[in-house]
Protein backbone atom coordinates (compact mmCIF):
# COMPACT_ATOMS: atom_id res chain seq x y z
CA UNK A 1 0.00 0.00 0.00
CA UNK A 2 2.97 2.13 -0.74
CA UNK A 3 0.37 4.13 -2.94
CA UNK A 4 -0.57 6.05 1.04
CA UNK A 5 2.89 7.56 1.03
CA UNK A 6 2.34 9.24 -1.74
CA UNK A 7 0.56 13.12 -1.99
CA UNK A 8 0.88 13.32 1.15
CA UNK A 9 0.57 17.09 0.90
CA UNK A 10 -2.26 16.81 -0.61
CA UNK A 11 -3.81 14.73 1.56
CA UNK A 12 -3.46 17.40 4.75
CA UNK A 13 -4.14 20.05 2.04
CA UNK A 14 -6.78 20.01 0.48
CA UNK A 15 -6.83 22.69 -1.77
CA UNK A 16 -3.45 21.53 -3.12
CA UNK A 17 -5.95 18.61 -4.40
CA UNK A 18 -8.79 20.94 -5.91
CA UNK A 19 -7.37 24.50 -6.02
CA UNK A 20 -9.63 27.09 -4.33
CA UNK A 21 -11.30 24.34 -2.01
CA UNK A 22 -12.54 26.44 1.24
CA UNK A 23 -15.36 23.56 2.41
CA UNK A 24 -15.37 19.96 2.11
CA UNK A 25 -18.93 18.01 2.55
CA UNK A 26 -18.92 14.50 3.95
CA UNK A 27 -21.35 11.97 3.31
CA UNK A 28 -22.00 8.88 4.01
CA UNK A 29 -24.22 5.85 2.57
CA UNK A 30 -25.19 2.75 4.29
CA UNK A 31 -24.77 -0.65 2.07
CA UNK A 32 -25.15 -3.62 4.38
CA UNK A 33 -27.50 -5.51 2.67
CA UNK A 34 -30.50 -7.43 4.20
CA UNK A 35 -30.72 -11.17 5.00
CA UNK A 36 -27.42 -11.79 3.76
CA UNK A 37 -26.42 -14.08 6.72
CA UNK A 38 -22.72 -13.47 7.26
CA UNK A 39 -22.19 -15.20 10.45
CA UNK A 40 -23.66 -18.40 8.74
CA UNK A 41 -21.51 -18.07 5.73
CA UNK A 42 -18.30 -17.94 7.74
CA UNK A 43 -19.45 -20.60 9.87
CA UNK A 44 -20.02 -22.68 6.32
CA UNK A 45 -16.08 -23.53 5.50
CA UNK A 46 -18.05 -25.04 1.60
CA UNK A 47 -19.52 -21.70 1.39
CA UNK A 48 -17.23 -18.27 -0.38
CA UNK A 49 -17.31 -15.09 2.28
CA UNK A 50 -17.34 -12.14 0.49
CA UNK A 51 -17.09 -8.68 2.26
CA UNK A 52 -20.95 -7.11 2.30
CA UNK A 53 -19.59 -4.31 0.53
CA UNK A 54 -19.06 -5.98 -2.37
CA UNK A 55 -21.93 -8.25 -3.08
CA UNK A 56 -23.44 -6.02 -5.05
CA UNK A 57 -22.73 -2.99 -7.86
CA UNK A 58 -19.37 -1.01 -7.19
CA UNK A 59 -20.20 1.94 -5.18
CA UNK A 60 -17.51 4.30 -6.85
CA UNK A 61 -20.11 4.91 -9.40
CA UNK A 62 -23.28 4.65 -7.57
CA UNK A 63 -21.66 7.39 -4.78
CA UNK A 64 -19.92 9.71 -7.33
CA UNK A 65 -23.12 10.00 -9.16
CA UNK A 66 -25.26 10.54 -5.86
CA UNK A 67 -22.69 13.32 -4.72
CA UNK A 68 -22.75 15.24 -7.84
CA UNK A 69 -26.44 15.08 -7.97
CA UNK A 70 -26.16 16.49 -4.18
CA UNK A 71 -23.39 19.31 -5.62
CA UNK A 72 -25.50 20.25 -8.18
CA UNK A 73 -28.38 20.74 -5.63
CA UNK A 74 -26.27 22.98 -3.53
CA UNK A 75 -25.42 25.11 -6.73
CA UNK A 76 -29.26 25.70 -7.43
CA UNK A 77 -29.69 26.97 -3.93
CA UNK A 78 -26.68 29.09 -3.88
CA UNK A 79 -28.03 30.66 -7.38
CA UNK A 80 -26.88 33.88 -6.06
CA UNK A 81 -23.19 32.77 -7.01
CA UNK A 82 -22.00 34.03 -10.79
CA UNK A 83 -20.03 31.82 -11.87
CA UNK A 84 -21.27 28.98 -9.83
CA UNK A 85 -19.32 27.66 -7.39
CA UNK A 86 -17.39 24.65 -8.15
CA UNK A 87 -17.14 21.21 -6.97
CA UNK A 88 -15.31 18.24 -7.09
CA UNK A 89 -16.69 14.29 -5.48
CA UNK A 90 -14.64 11.65 -4.68
CA UNK A 91 -14.92 8.41 -2.40
CA UNK A 92 -12.06 6.16 -2.20
CA UNK A 93 -10.69 7.36 -5.08
CA UNK A 94 -8.02 10.09 -4.73
CA UNK A 95 -5.61 10.97 -1.58
CA UNK A 96 -8.62 12.58 0.57
CA UNK A 97 -8.31 11.16 4.50
CA UNK A 98 -11.93 10.03 4.21
CA UNK A 99 -12.07 9.14 8.07
CA UNK A 100 -10.52 11.86 9.58
CA UNK A 101 -12.67 14.35 7.43
CA UNK A 102 -15.65 11.97 8.62
CA UNK A 103 -14.84 12.42 12.21
CA UNK A 104 -14.07 15.97 12.02
CA UNK A 105 -17.34 17.12 10.41
CA UNK A 106 -19.22 15.42 12.79
CA UNK A 107 -20.20 11.58 10.87
CA UNK A 108 -18.86 9.65 13.97
CA UNK A 109 -15.77 8.70 15.83
CA UNK A 110 -12.80 6.24 14.66
CA UNK A 111 -13.47 2.98 16.22
CA UNK A 112 -10.34 0.91 17.45
CA UNK A 113 -11.06 -1.21 14.21
CA UNK A 114 -9.90 2.34 12.50
CA UNK A 115 -13.08 2.20 10.74
CA UNK A 116 -15.64 5.22 11.42
CA UNK A 117 -18.46 4.42 13.64
CA UNK A 118 -21.58 6.21 14.95
CA UNK A 119 -24.02 5.13 17.51
CA UNK A 120 -27.38 4.71 15.09
CA UNK A 121 -25.62 4.11 11.81
CA UNK A 122 -22.80 1.37 13.07
CA UNK A 123 -19.99 1.45 10.42
CA UNK A 124 -21.83 -0.25 7.26
CA UNK A 125 -21.02 2.43 5.14
CA UNK A 126 -19.21 4.29 2.30
CA UNK A 127 -17.66 7.64 2.93
CA UNK A 128 -17.77 10.51 0.05
CA UNK A 129 -16.51 13.96 0.17
CA UNK A 130 -17.66 17.22 -2.27
CA UNK A 131 -14.51 19.74 -2.38
CA UNK A 132 -16.00 22.84 -2.81
CA UNK A 133 -14.94 26.53 -2.92
CA UNK A 134 -18.36 27.44 -1.78
CA UNK A 135 -17.85 29.55 1.73
CA UNK A 136 -20.63 27.06 4.07
CA UNK A 137 -21.18 26.89 7.55
CA UNK A 138 -18.74 24.86 9.37
CA UNK A 139 -20.32 21.96 11.40
CA UNK A 140 -18.86 21.60 15.21
CA UNK A 141 -18.83 17.86 15.57
CA UNK A 142 -20.23 16.08 18.32
CA UNK A 143 -19.72 12.68 18.39
CA UNK A 144 -17.79 10.99 21.65
CA UNK A 145 -15.23 8.26 21.29
CA UNK A 146 -17.50 5.21 22.28
CA UNK A 147 -15.99 1.94 22.50
CA UNK A 148 -15.23 2.56 26.02
CA UNK A 149 -13.22 -0.26 26.96
CA UNK A 150 -14.72 -3.25 24.15
CA UNK A 151 -12.19 -4.50 22.26
CA UNK A 152 -14.44 -6.97 20.91
CA UNK A 153 -12.68 -6.06 17.29
CA UNK A 154 -9.17 -6.75 18.14
CA UNK A 155 -10.08 -9.68 19.87
CA UNK A 156 -12.00 -11.96 16.87
CA UNK A 157 -9.63 -10.31 13.85
CA UNK A 158 -8.48 -13.90 12.86
CA UNK A 159 -4.89 -12.76 11.86
CA UNK A 160 -4.29 -9.79 14.89
CA UNK A 161 -4.20 -7.29 12.33
CA UNK A 162 -5.22 -4.68 15.12
CA UNK A 163 -2.27 -4.63 16.64
CA UNK A 164 -3.28 -1.79 19.38
CA UNK A 165 -6.53 0.59 19.37
CA UNK A 166 -6.84 2.19 16.21
CA UNK A 167 -3.60 0.89 14.50
CA UNK A 168 -4.18 -1.72 12.23
CA UNK A 169 -1.29 -4.11 10.63
CA UNK A 170 -1.95 -4.00 6.64
CA UNK A 171 0.35 -6.95 5.94
CA UNK A 172 -2.02 -9.05 8.48
CA UNK A 173 -5.11 -7.62 7.45
CA UNK A 174 -6.95 -10.56 5.11
CA UNK A 175 -8.94 -7.14 3.17
CA UNK A 176 -5.49 -6.17 2.46
CA UNK A 177 -4.32 -9.60 1.62
CA UNK A 178 -7.03 -11.03 -0.42
CA UNK A 179 -7.83 -7.50 -2.16
CA UNK A 180 -4.43 -5.06 -2.30
CA UNK A 181 -1.52 -8.05 -2.09
CA UNK A 182 -1.16 -9.20 -5.86
CA UNK A 183 1.53 -12.20 -4.66
CA UNK A 184 2.05 -15.00 -3.04
CA UNK A 185 0.36 -15.05 0.15
CA UNK A 186 2.16 -15.95 3.53
CA UNK A 187 1.32 -19.73 4.86
CA UNK A 188 1.19 -18.02 8.13
CA UNK A 189 -2.41 -16.19 7.17
CA UNK A 190 -3.58 -19.01 5.05
CA UNK A 191 -5.73 -21.32 7.74
CA UNK A 192 -6.60 -17.78 9.33
CA UNK A 193 -8.47 -16.91 6.07
CA UNK A 194 -11.05 -19.13 6.69
CA UNK A 195 -13.35 -18.98 3.93
CA UNK A 196 -12.71 -15.55 3.54
CA UNK A 197 -12.06 -15.13 -0.56
CA UNK A 198 -12.61 -11.00 -1.05
CA UNK A 199 -11.61 -8.79 2.21
CA UNK A 200 -13.52 -9.63 5.74
CA UNK A 201 -15.56 -8.20 7.65
CA UNK A 202 -15.25 -9.78 11.20
CA UNK A 203 -13.96 -6.38 13.06
CA UNK A 204 -17.52 -5.42 11.81
CA UNK A 205 -19.75 -8.38 12.46
CA UNK A 206 -18.79 -8.24 16.51
CA UNK A 207 -19.24 -4.95 16.92
CA UNK A 208 -21.74 -4.28 19.07
CA UNK A 209 -22.69 -0.66 17.62
CA UNK A 210 -23.66 -2.53 14.32
CA UNK A 211 -26.04 -4.94 16.32
CA UNK A 212 -28.94 -2.50 15.19
CA UNK A 213 -27.07 -0.81 12.14
CA UNK A 214 -29.42 -0.45 9.42
CA UNK A 215 -29.56 -2.24 6.42
CA UNK A 216 -28.98 -0.09 2.96
CA UNK A 217 -32.06 0.28 0.70
CA UNK A 218 -30.35 1.11 -2.23
CA UNK A 219 -31.03 -1.29 -5.23
CA UNK A 220 -27.76 -1.25 -6.51
CA UNK A 221 -26.51 -2.78 -3.52
CA UNK A 222 -28.57 -5.56 -3.49
CA UNK A 223 -26.66 -8.97 -3.79
CA UNK A 224 -26.08 -9.98 -6.84
CA UNK A 225 -25.77 -13.42 -8.89
CA UNK A 226 -26.08 -15.04 -5.47
CA UNK A 227 -22.32 -13.77 -4.27
CA UNK A 228 -23.67 -14.00 -0.36
CA UNK A 229 -23.79 -17.69 -0.23
CA UNK A 230 -21.90 -19.31 -3.40
CA UNK A 231 -19.94 -22.57 -3.09
CA UNK A 232 -16.19 -22.23 -3.37
CA UNK A 233 -15.61 -24.65 -5.39
CA UNK A 234 -18.26 -23.48 -8.21
CA UNK A 235 -16.33 -19.85 -7.88
CA UNK A 236 -12.62 -21.72 -8.17
CA UNK A 237 -14.40 -23.48 -11.22
CA UNK A 238 -15.20 -20.27 -13.09
CA UNK A 239 -13.01 -19.50 -16.44
CA UNK A 240 -11.34 -16.00 -16.47
CA UNK A 241 -14.49 -15.14 -18.53
CA UNK A 242 -17.02 -16.95 -16.44
CA UNK A 243 -15.36 -15.00 -14.11
CA UNK A 244 -15.68 -11.52 -16.17
CA UNK A 245 -19.23 -11.96 -16.57
CA UNK A 246 -20.14 -12.28 -12.81
CA UNK A 247 -18.45 -9.67 -11.48
CA UNK A 248 -19.27 -7.38 -14.13
CA UNK A 249 -20.32 -3.49 -12.59
CA UNK A 250 -18.82 -5.22 -9.26
CA UNK A 251 -15.77 -4.15 -6.80
CA UNK A 252 -14.62 -7.81 -7.34
CA UNK A 253 -13.46 -7.23 -10.62
CA UNK A 254 -10.88 -5.03 -9.74
CA UNK A 255 -8.62 -7.51 -8.01
CA UNK A 256 -8.52 -9.91 -11.37
CA UNK A 257 -8.69 -14.21 -12.27
CA UNK A 258 -5.02 -15.01 -10.54
CA UNK A 259 -6.01 -13.18 -7.08
CA UNK A 260 -9.43 -15.03 -7.24
CA UNK A 261 -7.95 -18.14 -8.02
CA UNK A 262 -5.31 -17.80 -5.63
CA UNK A 263 -8.05 -16.87 -2.67
CA UNK A 264 -10.36 -19.37 -3.82
CA UNK A 265 -7.80 -22.16 -3.59
CA UNK A 266 -6.95 -21.06 -0.37
CA UNK A 267 -10.70 -21.66 0.90
CA UNK A 268 -10.74 -24.70 -0.97
CA UNK A 269 -8.15 -26.29 1.07
CA UNK A 270 -9.47 -24.63 4.74
CA UNK A 271 -12.99 -26.42 3.40
CA UNK A 272 -14.59 -29.95 4.27
CA UNK A 273 -13.16 -30.99 1.21
CA UNK A 274 -14.07 -34.42 -0.65
CA UNK A 275 -13.61 -35.77 -4.11
CA UNK A 276 -15.57 -33.08 -5.97
CA UNK A 277 -12.83 -30.44 -4.23
CA UNK A 278 -9.98 -32.60 -4.89
CA UNK A 279 -10.53 -33.23 -8.55
CA UNK A 280 -11.41 -29.13 -9.10
CA UNK A 281 -8.44 -28.20 -7.49
CA UNK A 282 -6.17 -30.74 -9.35
CA UNK A 283 -8.03 -29.27 -12.54
CA UNK A 284 -6.95 -26.19 -11.52
CA UNK A 285 -3.33 -26.55 -11.96
CA UNK A 286 -1.54 -25.09 -14.73
CA UNK A 287 -4.62 -22.76 -15.84
CA UNK A 288 -3.40 -19.49 -14.00
CA UNK A 289 0.22 -19.10 -13.29
CA UNK A 290 2.64 -20.66 -10.91
CA UNK A 291 1.72 -18.44 -8.24
CA UNK A 292 -1.54 -19.54 -8.13
CA UNK A 293 -0.67 -23.10 -8.10
CA UNK A 294 1.42 -22.87 -5.25
CA UNK A 295 -1.84 -22.33 -3.67
CA UNK A 296 -3.60 -25.20 -4.77
CA UNK A 297 -0.62 -27.32 -3.96
CA UNK A 298 -0.77 -26.19 -0.24
CA UNK A 299 -5.05 -26.68 -0.70
CA UNK A 300 -4.30 -29.99 -1.58
CA UNK A 301 -2.11 -30.94 0.71
CA UNK A 302 -4.07 -29.38 3.60
CA UNK A 303 -7.11 -31.66 2.80
CA UNK A 304 -4.70 -34.78 2.62
CA UNK A 305 -3.95 -33.78 5.54
CA UNK A 306 -6.74 -33.64 7.30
Amino acid sequence: MGYLERNVDKRLQPELLEPDTCRIITARMQYLPPDTQPIEVLENSDLAYISRYALGRDYHKVLRRRLAKLAQSINVTLNQSTPPFQYRAFTDSAPVLEKALGEKSGLGWIGKHTLLLEKDAGSWFFLGEIYTNAPLPVDTPDHEDACGKCSACMTVCPTDAIVSPRRLDARRCISYLTIEHKGSIAEEFRKAMGNRVYGCDDCQLFCPWNRDAPTTTEADFAVRNGLDSSRLVDLFNLSESQFLALTEGSAIRRIGYPQWQRNLAIGLGNSQGGEEIVQALTRGLGRVNPMVDEHIHWALAQLASS
